[in-house]
């Protein structure tokens, strides 16, 4: 059978209704988030002596964008259930069909929401939101957060091939690292050793500063060692990196993002974990919109005892196990029990199963 896929008026009214409804939904919600939000912050606000034009442009003009995709999801299925739950309680759907649309062509106009929508949350997640981002976690930081300490141990580098840096510890308070290493490496050989009492950086001259230093360089059979109380050197690690927080990855563009991963990967950092899990976060959230659109108008398309209330219920129930679900994956990553791509997708994979299974029962 052969559909016509130009965009009718029926066609429209869908997507006049879904698009508004979503975005009225995410007023009504971010609006709410956002007087909660000021009434958990506002002592740190005063305490801090925060300038309201601060609050308003580097705060919550970026916050909204940050927790609008974060729920998009959730906004999504609210606004399916609702709007065509409304329908159905109309017998709007029932007359759709008995004009000859079939519930596959009923469902075009939603999936050409549902692209809309993941398009705008896809561009939000790689042009708009890592910048907003980067406003934000800086005035937390101004403003609410305690300064920021590397608390890390023990860190082992590769920063090049070949080269392996050690430091003991770091502090955020003087830029100094503690019993510093740096080997250089020909396969399994050894070709010289730097050690010192602490690495300091001059952020004049752009390098780090030994204290102490012992320099052994091995040449055939023969060992040279140089020691002294100062040398600079120049490293590709910089203190930028020993600033990298968690957050970090939130504030990068995707080509900065993917640079990240490569250096972090070859220095073998532990902390790629979170700009992996970040990378594939932005696009399997925007896909979600798809998704979650065939859940919704399969559970919805049809008239309940309940009314919209069971079915807006069961909408928030759904939308918010998809939220907890995809926070959740990331645990296996953490474990190492999943690649990062494969746990970021797992949530779409399986309710991806669920869209299908109701899809093809709801015309029954």
């Amino acid at each position: 059978m052969r559909y016509n896929f130009n965009i009718t008026k029926i066609d429209r009214y869908i997507i006049r209704k879904f698009i508004g409804t979503y975005f009225f939904a995410i007023l009504l919600i971010i609006g709410i988030v956002i007087i909660f939000d000021i009434s958990e912050k506002i002592d740190d606000f005063v305490d801090k002596s925060a300038p309201l034009n601060e609050i308003i442009f580097d705060y919550y003009a970026n916050f909204v964008p940050y927790y609008m995709n974060m729920f998009s999801p959730m906004f999504v299925f609210i606004a399916v259930i609702f709007f065509t739950s409304k329908l159905a309680a109309n017998s709007e759907i029932i007359a759709i069909l008995a004009g000859g649309i079939s519930f596959k062509r009923m469902m075009y106009p939603y999936m050409l929401s549902a692209f809309a929508i993941a398009a705008f949350s896809l561009v939000l997640n790689l042009f708009v939101i890592p910048s907003a981002n980067k406003g934000r976690i800086d005035f937390e930081q101004k403003y609410i957060k305690k300064k920021f300490e590397n608390s890390n141990r023990n860190m082992h580098y590769q920063i090049s091939p070949g080269t392996f840096m050690y430091m003991e510890s770091f502090s955020t308070w003087n830029n100094t690292g503690y019993k510093f290493t740096l080997e250089s490496l020909d396969g399994h050989k050894i070709i010289s050793k730097l050690s010192a009492e602490s690495a300091q950086w001059d952020s004049v001259k752009g390098c780090w500063s030994l204290r102490n230093y012992h320099l052994r360089e091995y040449m055939g059979n023969s060992e040279v060692i140089t020691t002294g109380r100062r040398l600079d050197t120049a490293l590709v690690i910089t203190v930028d990196d020993f600033y990298r927080r968690k957050k970090t990855v939130e504030t990068l563009n995707y080509p900065q993002l993917n640079e990240l991963i490569a250096t972090q990967q070859m220095r073998g950092d532990q902390m790629v974990k979170f700009a992996l899990i970040e990378k594939h976060t932005r696009v399997a959230l925007p896909f979600s919109a798809f998704i979650l659109t065939v859940i919704g108008v399969s559970l919805s398309s049809q008239k309940r005892r309940g009314g919209i209330g069971l079915n807006i219920g069961i909408g928030i129930a759904l939308s918010f196990s998809y939220i907890l679900f995809m926070r959740f994956s990331q645990m296996f990553v953490h474990t190492d029990t999943l690649p990062p791509f494969v746990a970021i997708w797992l949530p779409n994979i399986l309710f991806a199963v669920v869209a299908v299974v109701l899809y093809r029962m709801a015309p029954k």
